[in-house]
């Protein structure tokens, strides 16, 4: 099974997206943990609250795999970049486990998600000012070009980023 991960910051198509490429693929696609925690639990979140999270979603992850275990490819939204990403943009610092699962967690292709779109009101997201989105964005960014795992930066309004990102799958995985 081919494992795509979709990061970038708040609000940037990343859900739509992933909805979008299991439909196209006719496969499944893993939801973002945090968004049913904060659901919940609140918005008042604590340093800890991340890695009660950061293990809900490896959790929900793994359960999709198993579940999926048939399929070709597995479209996932937001992994454990995405958590060590909050903790320290929102606290400073990571959970050494968040860090020990990106290095045991293996996938694909990431598909990282421009702010380009604009920033749309959720109850959930933190972060509408074009300044902390455009530092979070370079963040993801330095992430992608340090690490080895191929990856597409995703821009444009939603039917441009839908074609950019099938266009990047079927590149990497075609037969």
């Amino acid at each position: 099974m081919k494992k795509v991960v979709v990061i970038g910051p708040e609000s940037t198509g990343k859900s739509t997206l992933c909805e979008q490429l299991a439909d196209y693929y006719k496969t499944s696609w893993v939801p973002e943990y945090a968004r049913e925690y904060l659901t919940v639990n609140g918005m008042n979140y604590t340093f800890d609250d991340l890695l009660t999270i950061a293990k809900g979603q490896v959790a929900l992850e793994d359960s999709y795999i198993g579940k999926a275990k048939d399929a070709s490819l597995l479209f996932i939204d937001t992994d454990q970049y995405v958590m060590k990403v909050w903790g320290e943009f929102v606290f400073g610092k990571c959970h050494q486990w968040t860090l020990d699962q990106i290095t045991k967690r293996k996938y694909d292709l990431y598909l990282l998600c421009n702010i380009d779109l604009p920033w749309a009101y959720d109850v959930l997201r933190e972060y509408p000012n074009p300044g902390p989105r455009k530092d979070l964005y370079n963040i993801y960014r330095n992430i992608m070009l340090n690490q080895s795992v191929p990856w597409v930066e995703i821009s444009g309004n939603y039917d441009e980023r839908f074609q950019k990102a099938i266009k990047a799958v079927n590149d990497l995985f075609a037969p």
